[in-house]
């Protein structure tokens, strides 16, 4: 016999959010590990808030929040507010109850920027990278730096002629550069570039990451304006930051094959593993014979493909064309992204009773 299609609701539920979310979801082991994070930067996350005054969007959730945004490639706040309202495995992620209100969206956007302006999201990749140090996941002396075009929430279109542009350019013996006399009236720290002769020239950021050659994790990462001297800036910068243990090999793609460039390698106690060029007159080769025949260098050729694996990830969605304007906030949605790639690795490399 044919049941008959009721409509009776039931008023309470008697399923917690915790029994809702299975056993073995892999977002169980991600939250785990974004919690140890969190609270390796209690501390810093403190500094930010006021003692006093009427309780803010507990910084822990806002973090939270954005990392489904990350992880479920997310297009927009208004859209991970709506998720929230009724997807029980975001509520239970971020901390909400089911009865909790869903924040507003401005009030959300709004909270997100004290965390923009404390660096939150630098401390937490360090905080992440704490627990791959711990459980001994990351090498200390063999890393891939590289970098990748990011396109900015700008079109081609909104670059418009200075009204005063300088006198002197910032080009070779001062000649003026595009960036020089002109900006785009959309984002003004956007830059027309292309990273490749076959690319289209667009308006974009330059995304910079070192990776460790174990794994592949990401242990720097910062984002600048386009420049052809921009990835090596970073990367220079970068080296500072990275836990070392004596000398270092850096391996890199030929974009890197410049002389003053690997000159600051070697005596920032880097051992260049840099890819060549054929030999020709107009682009040279940097390296010593010694480093040229070096075992290591072919082998650190080879772990290049992980630094390409983790742009892969990155650029999926969230950072192919990024959604917010300024140096600034790209840096930090760089960042954020760059420790979430972290979390995914760790969430497959960590063994299940370190993260039970």
């Amino acid at each position: 016999m044919r049941g008959g299609d009721e409509q009776q609701r039931g008023m309470f539920s008697y399923v917690t959010l915790e029994q809702r979310v299975p056993a073995a979801h892999p977002v169980r082991r991600i939250r785990v590990l974004v919690d140890r994070a969190l609270e390796r930067m209690d501390e810093e996350l403190e500094k930010l808030y006021a003692k006093k005054g009427r309780p803010s969007i507990a910084p822990e959730r806002l973090l939270r929040a954005q990392m489904l945004m990350v992880l479920y490639s997310i297009r927009s706040e208004r859209q991970l507010m709506e998720q929230l309202n009724y997807n029980l495995l975001f509520r239970w992620f971020v901390g909400l109850e089911m009865d909790d209100a869903v924040w507003d969206v401005t009030v959300f956007t709004k909270n997100r920027e004290r965390l923009i302006a404390g660096e939150v999201s630098q401390q937490l990749l360090l905080a992440v990278l704490a627990e791959a140090y711990e459980q001994q996941l990351l090498s200390e002396e063999h890393f891939t730096v590289d970098g990748t075009l990011i396109q900015a929430w700008a079109s081609r279109r909104s670059f418009k002629a200075k009204d005063d542009p300088p006198q002197r350019g910032t080009g070779a013996r001062g000649r003026k550069l595009l960036r020089d006399t002109h900006e785009s009236t959309t984002d003004l720290e956007a830059r027309l570039y292309r990273k490749s002769s076959s690319g289209a020239v667009m308006p974009s950021y330059l995304g910079h990451v070192i990776t460790e050659n174990r794994n592949g994790l990401i242990v720097a990462a910062v984002a600048t304006q386009s420049s052809t001297t921009a990835e090596r800036q970073a990367a220079l910068e970068m080296l500072k930051q990275i836990r070392r243990r004596g000398w270092i090999t850096l391996g890199a793609d030929k974009s890197y094959q410049e002389e003053g460039f690997v000159r600051a390698l070697r005596h920032a106690a880097v051992v260049p593993h840099v890819a060549e060029y054929k030999p020709n007159a107009k682009w040279l080769n940097w390296l010593t014979e010694a480093e040229r025949k070096d075992p290591g260098m072919a082998l650190s050729q080879q772990k290049r493909k992980l630094v390409e694996k983790s742009f892969g990830w990155l650029k999926q969605d969230r950072l192919r064309q990024v959604k917010l304007r300024g140096l600034k906030r790209v840096n930090w949605t760089f960042r954020f992204a760059a420790a979430a790639h972290n979390l995914l690795r760790l969430s497959k490399l960590v063994p299940i009773p370190a993260v039970a």
